[in-house]
């Protein structure tokens, strides 16, 4: 039994219970209110994303996860070394991708949401191994890094819903979405790639393999999705 299965358990509680009362803290506008789980879906993970959004700013005290950057020895072992704090930030984003993962399957048709649910699964299961095994928790702190990205993509969504789409605001955001998009996700996942590559003698088998399959399902599912958003905001 490891610990980190409370801190899993609880965050999909948090998450659980931040999702129901999100509609009182943010009504949701006329434009959106025949989707109201939506609404509250996107809202909930923007608050995921701003979870791990701090991971990449410099911090003031040894015990916060934002050292990411300063902790010594990370760059160069991903498999042993990570930040005091990183092992229960991994462990509520697992909890966060259950409870999205549910929620979506409770609330949206399959062939609307298979992607998304076979992503999460992808990421669950990655995840789940560096919490149960206190390892690779500085690779999946790297994965992380996606989330910087993901709080312009949730605040996209939110301005489409809220039929904001002819603003200032969401142009200026579909251009910070973009930048983003290519910095913390494709040349993050890139990154990641190359690493799995070199370690490959060090890493064992099965999890190489899982490392490797998550890399390749998750690279060209970006690389589609980038090119959505750049033809649905700019090719247009």
């Amino acid at each position: 039994f490891s610990p980190g299965l409370l801190v899993v358990a609880g965050s999909f509680a948090a998450f659980r219970l931040l999702n129901r009362g999100l509609e009182r803290l943010v009504p949701p506008p006329p434009s959106a209110r025949r989707n109201r789980w939506k609404w509250r879906n996107i809202w909930t993970s923007l608050a995921h994303s701003g979870i791990g959004e701090p991971l990449v700013l410099p911090g003031t005290h040894n015990s916060s996860p934002r050292r990411f950057c300063l902790h010594p020895g990370l760059s160069e072992d991903l498999v042993g070394t990570h930040p005091p704090g990183a092992h229960s930030l991994v462990a509520v984003s697992v909890g966060y991708f259950l409870e999205d993962f549910v929620d979506m399957l409770c609330n949206q048709k399959l062939h609307q949401s298979w992607e998304l649910l076979f992503h999460h699964s992808v990421v669950i299961v990655c995840f789940g191994i560096a919490v149960l095994l206190h390892q690779y928790v500085g690779f999946a702190l790297v994965a992380l890094l996606v989330e910087i990205n993901s709080i312009f993509l949730h605040l996209r969504q939110i301005l489409l819903m809220a039929n904001l789409v002819h603003t200032t605001c969401y142009r200026l955001n579909s251009i910070i979405n973009l930048g983003t998009y290519v910095v913390f996700r494709i040349a993050t996942l890139a990154w990641m790639t190359r690493w799995l590559f070199l370690n490959r003698e060090n890493v064992p088998p099965a999890t190489y393999a899982v490392g490797t399959v998550g890399m390749a399902i998750m690279t060209p599912m970006n690389i589609i999705l980038f090119y959505r958003l750049l033809r649905s905001d700019f090719l247009k």
